[in-house]
């Protein structure tokens, strides 16, 4: 193989003009007249018997030369990247100039990795996330550990409301005709929830259990189903039961049922050191996230369109893979959403160039700090993967290849040389309102005064729990 030429063709596309002859070619032709000698059939000879120089005078060495191309041109491919120093990222183009019996010439196209031009990546200047845990957020695990242990009630004396669990029949009905997936028995609706068409739970509350009713509404004009969109609807409902939730008081029996512990007071403090750690992680993660998107975007690259269109390819094979083990599949979800495939990949698209952007300029960190990764380290990795899905190391080696480890290590140290560098700042915490306030105060106004303190302490917790509640839908 013989590397005649290397040419910048444009940013990340090369030119390779490269010339396979000699004793490779030969090698190759020999190879080819194996394979094909003994499917010919050479008059005055019994099939594949002929003389190999009988057979080149009847069909010509030519016969062969597009496999000997075929069996050679790979491996002289390989071997001129190697040569040219080029990394490219999609398969090349290919293109066959000439073919002889000396041998023959042929140009590929590569798409290379983009050279990247680090910028700042030490020295960061970050502030770390807030990671203190306050009341209100224990007050809200509290809550939702009481609402999980909660129980329905029947309700009989009374019309349905609000917050209610009921169980309906319905049918849906245009210009009185009964339209598709507009049908129902012994559905379960939760009042207030959202879950039918706005109007639609107003009207079930108010009736009592065993009452039949219509329900007029209109579908909104962006709904999914194109028949449906703006139309008038009539639902015939009958409603069979309505359930109330009946929330435990939170006290040292709810922690007694719900926990190990004894008290109350005990359960809140493990919360709260519960949530310490979850808060403390997500502060490191966002803290990494924030520096090493800092680096990239201090960094200069120009991204070839087929890196960004492969990591769009992995996305969404992996929303797929997420959509089917829920039992659907892609295009159901797309016709539900009333999206087309194009549509959906350049939802994607952001992300991906970002994720691309971190990749590159995490390489080039490794590259520019020569971090090397041993033997030891790649046999560390294994082991650990092998004990988080509890199979043998060697079957792990069988899935991932030590290339895969080695980049991903690689990866991870520009990271940590990323983050201990950083120059980091606590975040600025809010002042308290007692502490603002003047410790001295009138007599005359301090009962007033406790007033206020007690409305005014009341009023953020409960804006507190409803923000949590929020937060947790």
């Amino acid at each position: 193989m013989k590397l005649v030429r290397t040419d910048k063709v444009e940013t990340n596309l090369y030119e390779l003009e490269i010339r396979v002859e000699g004793d490779e070619f030969k090698a190759g032709l020999e190879r080819s007249y194996k394979k094909n000698a003994p499917k010919l059939n050479i008059h005055g000879f019994r099939k594949g018997k002929a003389p190999k120089a009988m057979v080149l005078k009847m069909v010509g060495e030519e016969y062969f030369y597009e496999d000997a191309v075929n069996m050679t041109y790979s491996d002289a491919y390989q071997k001129a990247l190697e040569e040219s120093g080029l990394e490219p990222v999609d398969r090349a183009d290919v293109e066959l100039k000439d073919v002889t019996g000396e041998g023959y010439t042929f140009v590929a196209k590569v798409t290379t990795r983009p050279e990247v031009t680090l910028g700042e990546y030490k020295g960061l200047s970050a502030v770390k996330p807030d990671s203190t845990v306050t009341d209100e957020e224990v007050q809200g695990e509290l809550d939702r550990m009481a609402d999980r242990n909660s129980r329905l009630l029947d309700v009989d004396d009374r019309p349905a409301a609000s917050g209610d669990t009921t169980e309906i029949d319905f049918e849906g009905f245009v210009d009185g005709v009964a339209f598709p997936g507009g049908k129902g028995e012994k559905y379960t609706l939760v009042l207030g929830s959202g879950q039918f068409i706005p109007g639609f739970e107003d009207q079930v509350a108010g009736h009592s259990v065993g009452e039949e009713f219509d329900v007029n509404v209109k579908f909104p004009d962006e709904y999914h189903e194109e028949s449906l969109k703006g139309k008038d609807a009539t639902f015939k409902v009958k409603l069979h039961s309505i359930k109330k939730k009946e929330v435990p008081a939170l006290d040292d029996e709810f922690a007694k049922d719900v926990s190990e512990f004894d008290t109350l007071a005990e359960l809140r403090e493990d919360l709260r050191k519960k949530l310490q750690e979850r808060k403390e992680q997500a502060a490191d993660q966002q803290l990494e996230n924030d520096l090493v998107d800092m680096a990239a975007r201090n960094a200069q690259m120009e991204i070839p369109k087929v890196m960004i269109d492969r990591k769009i390819d992995e996305m969404v094979q992996d929303f797929e893979y997420r959509l089917q083990s829920q039992g659907l599949n892609l295009p159901t979800y797309l016709n539900y959403a009333g999206m087309e495939m194009e549509g959906f990949r350049e939802g994607f698209q952001p992300q991906a160039e970002h994720q691309v952007r971190v990749s590159l300029t995490l390489d080039a960190i490794a590259k520019a700090e020569n971090i090397e990764i041993g033997s030891d380290a790649v046999e560390e990795e294994y082991k650990k993967m092998a004990e988080g899905y509890g199979i043998e190391v060697e079957k792990i080696k069988g899935f991932v290849s030590e290339e895969s480890i080695v980049s991903n290590l690689r990866l991870n140290k520009a990271i940590d040389l990323i983050k201990e560098t950083a120059v980091l700042t606590d975040a600025p915490k809010e002042e308290k309102a007692e502490e603002a306030a003047p410790k001295k105060k009138a007599p005359a106004k301090k009962k007033a005064s406790k007033a206020k303190k007690a409305e005014a302490a009341e009023e953020p917790k409960e804006g507190a729990e409803e923000a949590s509640k929020e937060a947790a839908e």
